[in-house]
């Protein structure tokens, strides 16, 4: 599998707490490929469709605490993301800043908005799942989807709102998010020269 980690939008980030032990290699303009371990099944699959669709090339490897719960592994590896996707990204310049994409799975449909902007704030509605938006995917807790969206927009200091519109499958419907989130980033970061500094402030 071929990865190039040495662009200069590349990030190489490790994080230890007491609870995870966490390396991330991220290359913002990849070709889409991935390594990812972290010990939950479900979440691995949903990390490797991020990168697939963002083109992004992944490498990940977490040791944490599951014996207790997936809750600080998915938190932690949200984190780290967002800190290599920060690292990556800023200073903004020459990129279009602004994405957004529908994505649907069978009878799921996510949308997601995102806005480049040096300013976190996340807007997360799952509330038009027919069936609701809780409960387990195999040993997976759906809240946890939150949580991670959470702590990626948060360290990357961007803006995202993830909707969905419309369905009733669990693993449809959170895989649809993840997937939405990747393109919606892939816009957002496509090269643009006439964009210079994409903001009126000078600045981002």
């Amino acid at each position: 599998m071929n990865m190039d980690f040495n662009s200069d939008r590349f990030a190489d980030i490790t994080r230890k707490t007491k609870e995870t032990n966490i390396n991330i290699k991220l290359n913002l303009y990849g070709s889409g490929n991935s390594v990812v371990n972290t010990g939950v099944g479900f979440f691995d699959h949903m990390l490797e469709s991020f990168s697939k669709h963002g083109l992004l090339d992944l490498q990940i490897q977490c040791n944490g605490d599951t014996f207790v719960d997936f809750h600080h592994t998915v938190e932690d590896c949200g984190i780290v993301i967002g800190q290599a996707l920060y690292k990556c990204i800023f200073p903004v310049e020459r990129i279009e800043r602004f994405g957004n994409g529908s994505v649907v799975m069978d009878e799921a449909c996510v949308e997601c908005d995102l806005d480049i902007s040096n300013r976190a704030f996340l807007f997360f509605d799952m509330s038009n799942a027919i069936n609701g938006y809780v409960g387990k995917i195999g040993d997976f807790d759906v809240e946890l989807v939150e949580e991670f969206f959470r702590a990626v927009v948060f360290n990357a200091n961007i803006s995202a709102h993830i909707v969905l519109k419309r369905g009733k499958n669990l693993h449809h419907i959170t895989e649809a998010a993840f997937k939405a989130f990747a393109l919606s980033l892939r816009k957002a970061v496509f090269h643009n020269d006439r964009a210079c500094i994409p903001s009126t402030k000078g600045c981002l």
